[in-house]
């Protein structure tokens, strides 16, 4: 495999939280979608990462999948594994209340799986000029996965936190983290080293400030 040095963090970046909703937290066997063994374990380590990235003053954008209760936007979506799933209205659909999401978080409703994908996404990053997306949330497989092929594909460095993903299934979660590491060199990161790197985001920003003074 080719190596590369590049850092984890490459110009001002977005912590994007992809439907951590109340259903994230409920018991396994309660979705009407599969979710792996660890589940909730994996996305209860997200709430760490999000008060990071508050301290460390990096915007966090959070998406909600939602469907009208008529569904008519699920489109070609129950076609496979999923039942119906994400109505608005339920609670499940919620942000998860551990989130503890702020009104001056940024929030995008989605109706398909990539977040880029009939919504703002685009244009809310070109206004916080983003050039680094760090993924949390789920499923791996799915919603993660290819909101994280389209940001590649618009160029921007994309990362996911490995341990703070959780797919539909063990197997469906490992070979869509080895398909983006494939699209980006060391796009899986541990949750520890995006702890540090917006540590370290932070002391290099306000060194840059205080350079401009």
């Amino acid at each position: 495999m080719k190596e590369t040095k590049r850092e984890l963090i490459i110009g001002p970046p977005v912590l994007a939280v992809i439907d951590v909703q109340k259903g994230s937290f409920m018991p396994p066997g309660s979705s009407p979608i599969k979710h792996m063994p660890d589940f909730v374990e994996r996305v209860s380590r997200i709430p760490r990462l999000v008060k990071k990235a508050r301290q460390c003053k990096i915007p966090i954008i959070f998406f909600q999948e939602a469907h009208r209760r008529d569904m008519i936007d699920f489109g070609r979506e129950l076609d496979g594994d999923e039942d119906v799933h994400l109505l608005e209205g339920d609670e499940r659909t919620e942000i998860a209340d551990e989130l503890e999401m702020q009104a001056d978080d940024y929030f995008i409703r989605k109706r398909r799986y990539s977040g880029f994908f009939g919504t703002d996404f685009e244009i809310l990053l070109k206004g916080l000029k983003a050039s680094t997306l760090i993924f949390v949330g789920g499923l791996t497989d799915v919603c993660v996965h290819y909101t994280f092929v389209d940001g590649h594909q618009h160029d921007y460095f994309c990362r996911v936190v490995e341990d703070c993903v959780a797919g539909s299934s063990e197997a469906a979660h490992e070979a869509s983290l080895s398909a983006m590491e494939y699209l980006q060199i060391r796009a899986c990161r541990t949750s520890d080293e995006v702890f540090e790197a917006f540590n370290q985001y932070r002391q290099k920003k306000a060194k840059n400030n205080d350079c401009k003074k």
